[in-house]
């Protein structure tokens, strides 16, 4: 038996979520979640791992409400932020010294603070926080009154109005630094809307600036993203890079602080999808270089190495996500990492020569390792000691390969449980997964195939048309036509798993999330091959979703009048024979909440198995008021997937469960 087995085995595993790296590479520091004693949330807290990997990790912190933000100084101290004290207390900065001894407060305000950035050679720290009208003046004052007239109003001058799971405003983040007085703190950006908003902050090493991303509205109630300079000692903003063809994002500035990295994505249309550049800005004649411009790929994050010299950059790359070098003015970058692994929270040596990183696949969560960058060993992987072993996995992984009808290869990851065989063929259960633009090249909590493994299930986990890691030609396929080669390929490729020995092709589902879950909903309108189809949060009618989402700007660029008429699932409901399982949180601002109700309705009174005449019907509905679009409490996944499996055995298996009975 493994933890897979019993789902409270699996909601306790410790989930390690960053690293960080003090400036001297001596210290690492990782953030760990585990779960609490009601088993109702996860609190975090902060541990040390040995860079060689010889000593055992220790504990840091023992906060009941938990740490987060761990951020080294110049010196080596360790800040990070935490919710400590009694009556609900705000998020306040504290600090470890690095010379040993209990953590001490070092600045609080009633808004809290959300990221603290600290230069990695002066003293110099940077925090974005949310602010109430103007400045920090203004900021308790308002608070104040909100919070004791019970007032929630909000009144909007502009586009968007909320976000993922939350109301944007009235609060809006910005840069603040602590007063040289050290009793409160310096608004760099007063007077700012939402400039700041989901954005990322890099400091210069001598702690003279700070490059940020800054939103900028346009015309339409559309948006781009430039970035600025900001002065940490007057506050003065200056333009770094504001270019209209396109978003700048991740900021990385060179250790002299002569040049700045960053991630370029190109304004898609209903023609063309956006295309993400590295490109390096000379700060001081403002010229701007394209580098790698022969590599085809999508970069997610982007590191200077120490001396200057070149770039370390992660990307998806055919269902993995490797770290490469791109040394300055090289057409393609070097891949560095050759395992099968995803890649984040990279830390650069600051002699180069070794880097650091959270290293997680479908075969193991994410868990801190060490990268050789220079010499013989350039490449080897080296996993450090952990908190907490990780966990043994109920079956087996294999790689399946294939083509689409068009010729073009494809991919999946495919989980089979180790009892699966000519003599005992597993059910199988296909995932598709969001995104679009995405990939299954990492483990998941929210969404992992183990579970279902370790239940007799066979996951397959493709990357079909739209998804990131093959090249701009094969996110093309499948831009502006999402029913089309998406939903071909997952055929293709599902074709080839179920001609297996080892697969039951008479037993079979469909199951996906976000855009896997729009998919889900496509496939239960053109073909009835599946005994049941599970959709979460999937988009239903196109028309409708587009200007109800978060950030309908970034849809409307693809999603024409005409595309939605072609690729929208509502208007096959008639064709839906299947039995589907409708699952969706109210707070989820991406996919609304009207996708689901608009589905469950016409399911049930238009579809090709609607409502009997007693209003019984072979159609569920899990509805979740708190959630948003990931279902993140730990209460709340055990429902979700107890009520999967008991869906899918019902209808695939033909064994009913009894639901939890939290259910009634």
């Amino acid at each position: 038996m493994t933890a897979f087995h019993e789902l409270d085995d699996y909601l306790a595993l410790p989930r390690v979520t960053s690293l960080t790296m003090s400036p001297d590479g001596n210290r690492l520091v990782i953030t760990q979640s585990t779960l609490d004693d009601k088993a109702t949330s996860y609190t975090e807290a902060l541990w040390e791992v040995d860079p060689e990997g010889n000593a055992p990790a220790r504990r840091l912190t023992h906060g009941t409400t938990g740490e987060s933000n761990p951020t080294f100084t110049a010196s080596g101290d360790l800040l990070f932020t935490a919710a400590r004290g009694k009556d609900d207390p705000p998020v306040s900065l504290w600090r470890l010294p690095a010379a040993g001894g209990e953590a001490e407060q070092v600045g609080s305000r009633k808004g809290g603070f959300a990221s603290v950035h600290a230069a990695s050679g002066a003293d110099r720290i940077v925090l974005v926080a949310s602010v109430l009208g103007h400045s920090e003046s203004d900021d308790e004052r308002i608070r104040d009154a909100r919070k004791d007239k019970v007032v929630t109003a909000v009144l909007h001058t502009g586009y968007p109005v909320r976000y993922w799971d939350h109301d944007l405003g009235p609060d809006q983040p910005h840069l603040l630094v602590p007063d040289t007085c050290g009793h409160g703190f310096t608004d760099l950006t007063p007077g700012i809307r939402g400039s700041l908003r989901d954005g990322s902050v890099d400091i210069a090493a001598d702690g003279s600036f700070a490059a940020a991303t800054w939103v900028v509205p346009g015309p339409l109630a559309s948006r781009r993203v430039t970035l600025v300079r900001v002065d940490l000692g007057t506050g003065l903003r200056t333009p770094l890079v504001d270019d209209e063809t396109g978003d700048a994002t991740h900021p990385s500035i060179s250790r002299d602080g002569t040049k700045l990295a960053y991630l370029h994505e190109s304004m898609g249309d209903a023609e063309n999808p956006p295309q993400i550049t590295v490109r390096v800005l000379d700060i001081a004649s403002g010229t701007t270089t394209i580098e790698a411009p022969e590599w085809d790929r999508r970069p997610t994050s982007v590191t200077w190495l120490p001396d200057g010299s070149g770039l370390v950059l992660t990307a998806d790359d055919h269902g993995r996500a490797p770290v490469f070098v791109q040394r300055l003015g090289s057409a393609q970058p070097d891949r560095l990492t050759a395992d099968d692994a995803a890649y984040t929270d990279v830390c650069l040596a600051p002699d180069g020569s070794r880097a650091y990183a959270l290293r997680a696949s479908y075969e193991a969560p994410p868990h801190p390792v060490r990268i050789d960058l220079t010499g013989p060993d350039a490449g080897t992987v080296t996993p450090l000691r952990a908190p907490a072993a990780l966990p043994e996995l109920p079956g087996r992984l294999e790689e399946l390969t294939t083509e689409a009808a068009d010729g073009t290869p494809l991919r999946a990851w495919f989980a089979l449980p180790h009892t699966a065989s000519a003599d005992d063929p597993a059910p199988m259960l296909l995932w598709v997964h969001g995104g679009p633009l995405s990939s299954w090249n990492t483990w998941s909590w929210r969404w992992n195939p183990w579970l279902l493994v370790a239940r007799g299930y066979a996951v397959l986990l493709p990357d079909p048309a739209l998804s990131t890691g093959y090249g701009d030609d094969f996110v093309r396929r499948g831009w502006g036509r999402w029913g089309s080669e998406p939903y071909t390929d997952l055929m293709a490729v599902t074709d080839a798993a179920v001609a297996r020995e080892d697969i039951d092709e008479e037993r079979t589902a469909v199951m996906g999330g976000s855009f896997g879950g729009y998919l889900a909903n496509w496939i239960a309108g053109h073909t009835d091959r599946f005994r049941a189809v599970v959709t979460h949060a999937g988009l239903w009618a196109l028309d409708q979703f587009t200007p109800t989402t978060d950030v309908a700007w970034y849809w409307q660029r693809e999603m024409t009048p005409e595309m939605a008429v072609e690729n929208s699932p509502h208007l096959f409901v008639a064709d839906i024979v299947t039995p589907m399982l409708v699952i969706h949180g109210d707070k989820d601002y991406r996919v609304p909440i009207g996708e689901a109700l608009r589905l469950w309705y016409e399911l049930l009174n238009e579809s090709g198995r609607p409502a009997e005449d007693d209003g019984t019907t072979v159609h569920r509905f899990l509805y979740f008021p708190s959630e948003n679009h990931w279902v993140l409490k730990p209460q709340h996944s055990k429902i979700w997937y107890r009520t999967v499996e008991a869906f899918l055995s019902e209808h695939v298996l033909g064994r009913p469960l009894d639901l939890p009975d939290e259910l009634s």
